[in-house]
């Protein structure tokens, strides 16, 4: 009797293991597309607002680089411009000069002509009157290409000037996503340089479950397919999610290493991601399966 009755618990032990199996195909762990900000340029950091577990909006200022010697160079910057445009004012004045000088003696060439007609004056008189305008446009003529060089100049100073502005706007650190700060790798008061990770972020409104699947079942899977999540609620329960492919990839792969056994890991599988919405149970690398009924 008592081995019947063990017989049959082995039976029904072995049927609840298969239904278990079965009930699930695919597994995976939890993960998200996380975003690491770096500093953009070198300095101090003055203030660092970013902690970890803290949540946060897009374009929260979470660093501010110092920004001092940017500022004193845009200074700078502004009075070399005044001075070209003082040197470019005093060339317009010498212009306007040079342009007053040859309409005195357009006005003293005409005087001549007429004279030159009645015989009160010689030719030579009405050359050099016609020399001396010939001087005082190539005088003009000159004048002009420094103008035109000062202009140049102040082109110049107006990129340098842009660029700096657009250095300092740069020392302030922004969040570029609204989400959850995981990681943080500075601290108010240290130097930090252009490309050093400063905090690591992530959208924890909905992960992804990656797994992976074989050839055999790649068929059954689609783009936009709703699936059955299944994650573990306590210890002898499990609890259901919806979730959605978002993401299948387009090449083979052999089994991850966190596969346990060897003939799981050396089998080409192909992954697939499964967005799930978050009410905060979810946790990046907890695991989770999938079944597609």
């Amino acid at each position: 009797m008592k081995k019947i009755l063990f017989i049959t618990i082995l039976a029904i032990s072995a049927f609840a293991c298969k239904n278990n199996g079965e009930s699930s195909d695919a597994y995976g762990n939890f993960e998200t597309d996380d975003v690491i900000v770096s500093a953009e340029t070198g300095g101090k950091i003055l203030e660092f607002n970013a902690e970890k577990g803290q949540k946060i909006n897009e374009g929260n200022v979470l660093a501010v680089i110092d920004t001092v010697q940017m500022s004193l160079q845009i200074k700078q910057l502004y009075s070399q411009e005044d001075a070209v445009k003082a040197k470019r004012q005093s060339i317009q004045s010498q212009i306007a000069v040079f342009n007053e000088q040859k309409k005195n003696l357009q006005i003293n060439e005409d005087r001549i002509r007429k004279m030159l007609k009645d015989g009160a004056a010689t030719q030579k008189q009405l050359d050099d009157i016609t020399g001396q305008m010939d001087v005082i446009d190539k005088q003009i003529a000159s004048t002009q290409t420094q103008f035109t060089s000062v202009n140049k100049e102040l082109e110049v100073l107006n990129a340098q000037r842009a660029i700096i502005i657009d250095q300092k706007s740069r020392c302030t650190v922004k969040s570029p996503i609204s989400g959850t700060v995981l990681e943080t790798y500075a601290e108010q008061g240290e130097l930090t340089a252009p490309g050093k990770a400063m905090f690591k972020i992530a959208n924890l409104d909905e992960l992804n479950l990656k797994v992976y699947v074989s050839g055999a079942q790649l068929p059954n899977v689609k783009i936009g397919q709703q699936l059955n999540v299944i994650i573990d609620k306590n210890e002898t329960e499990n609890q259901s999610l919806q979730g959605k492919v978002t993401w299948i990839s387009s090449e083979a792969e052999f089994t991850p290493k966190i596969i346990q056994t060897k003939e799981e890991r050396v089998k080409l599988v192909y992954a697939v991601k499964v967005a799930v919405k978050n009410d905060g149970t979810l946790k990046i690398g907890m695991p989770g399966e999938v079944s597609w009924e």
